[in-house]
């Protein structure tokens, strides 16, 4: 890698993680931090929870097949959604009626990504999802969302309608679990950092100049 190459960013995340919501505005702050560094934010795919179905569930269901109860999980919840209003995000808990099955949003952000705008399709899913309490699984919801990534909603509904890239986003997850990232967000920083977790902004920054020091030849 040259000395003028980004920094190649891989962040591990899954667009119903709550964790996933933070870190990423946090990452974002970090690189505000570091404004002379040039990178490249590349998004891949994490299934938070592959055993939901394509059609989604009810969320209740949801909460209490993982977390027991509804309020075992409110509970625990508070102090998530008290860590993303610290970041200025908003986490309605009592909005969010449907779990989504996340594979349909993972194509959406790759499809995006071929325009450069994979963030912003990345976020409007998680603005959707963690503010708005849109329900994921429905594709009408999904195709007037692609308008955050540039992208045709016409044709994205022909193509939510059909498997492309299903196999291609299924693989690349299965590949992060296969890799021993075991939650998420994971942030890779020139195929050689990891970091894992929602961390602070100054750490991303410290990692971000810890992957800048291995690649810039000394003066």
């Amino acid at each position: 890698m040259s000395a003028g190459s980004p920094i190649v960013i891989d962040v591990v995340s899954d667009v119903v993680c709550p964790w996933c919501y933070i870190g990423k505005r946090r990452l974002e702050r970090a690189l505000e931090l570091r404004p002379e560094v040039a990178v490249e934010i590349r998004w891949r795919p994490f299934f938070l929870n592959p055993w939901v179905p394509r059609e989604g569930m009810s969320r209740d269901d949801y909460l209490e097949t993982k977390f027991g109860s509804v309020e075992a999980y409110k509970t625990m919840a508070k102090r998530v959604a008290a860590a993303a209003a610290a970041e200025g995000l908003v986490y309605a808990l009592d909005k969010i009626a449907r779990q989504p099955n996340t594979i349909d949003c993972h194509r959406l952000i790759l499809w995006a990504h071929a325009r450069g705008d994979a963030a912003a399709m990345k976020q409007r899913l998680m603005q959707l999802y963690f503010a708005e309490g849109a329900d994921l699984s429905d594709r009408e919801v999904l195709a007037e969302a692609t308008r955050a990534g540039g992208l045709d909603p016409d044709q994205v509904r022909r193509d939510l309608a059909s498997d492309k890239d299903v196999d291609l986003v299924t693989q690349e997850a299965e590949r992060a679990a296969q890799a021993g990232i075991g939650g998420v967000p994971f942030f890779i920083f020139n195929n050689r950092l990891g970091v894992s977790g929602a961390q602070a902004p100054e750490a991303l920054a410290e990692a971000l100049d810890r992957a800048r020091a291995e690649t810039v030849p000394s003066s």
